[in-house]
């Protein structure tokens, strides 16, 4: 089968799936569908097409695109459209993650896999609802337990779920611990010596005090006779 048959059925599975296929997914399905045919398609034909397809939706006539995010290939809109979207999805499109739910993502995201305890300890706080709430958003996953610790506490991970959420295709894509303290860094100011002088300190310089426990400008202080 020529590539630009092909290109058309990878489109509509793309379009039409509820969440992103990686490009072995698409051989399987496309092989499953088209089984009557005598030669099948293989992976490298795949990843051809579909960069044409991607190369397709790159231009200015398209409101979307056929991106990577969250371990596969989706049809995503385009950043110009968010607003617009954000309108039609409301509040539910404009919910945010809480700081504390941002913050234990985060750790589990840095330091997968990880049990609740170890969360607790980098926090310094009781994690219970934050987790409970990004497993509700199917954010994070539980991956088994712990062996090496007593009781074998729960071990936790992100999700694909994560990745789409974020845009990213694995943890590898996640800055940098560095490049986010960089980021945070102030560059201190410095100071000179000369920057505390002043017209007013020097002129406070030439201040004496008198036998009556006065100050006296010593420049402007009478001569003896």
């Amino acid at each position: 089968m020529e590539l630009q048959t092909i290109i058309p059925h990878i489109e509509a599975l793309i379009f039409a799936s509820e969440k992103p296929l990686t490009a072995l997914d698409i051989v399987e399905l496309i092989n499953n569908a088209l089984g009557f045919m005598e030669e099948r398609i293989n992976l490298h034909q795949v990843e051809s097409c579909i960069e044409g397809i991607r190369e397709k939706y790159q231009s200015e006539f398209y409101p979307f695109e056929v991106k990577e995010s969250g371990g596969g290939w989706q049809f995503l809109t385009k950043k110009d459209f968010h607003k617009t979207i954000a309108q039609l999805n409301g509040e539910k499109f404009l919910k945010r993650l809480s700081t504390a739910a941002m913050e234990t993502l985060a750790i589990i995201a840095y330091k997968q896999p990880i049990t609740k305890g170890e969360i607790e300890s980098i926090r310094g706080v009781n994690s219970d609802y934050s987790i409970q709430k990004l497993l509700e958003k199917e954010l994070i996953v539980i991956t088994g337990r712990s062996e090496n610790l007593p009781g074998k506490p729960l071990v936790y991970a992100t999700s694909r779920n994560f990745m789409d959420y974020f845009g990213i295709n694995s943890s590898d894509d996640l800055p940098k611990i560095k490049e986010v303290m960089a980021e945070q860094i102030v560059q201190p100011t410095l100071i000179n010596e000369s920057d505390f002088k002043s017209e007013e300190n020097t002129d406070e310089a030439n201040l004496l005090v008198n036998e009556s426990g006065n100050l006296v400008d010593e420049d402007n202080k009478p001569n003896a006779s």
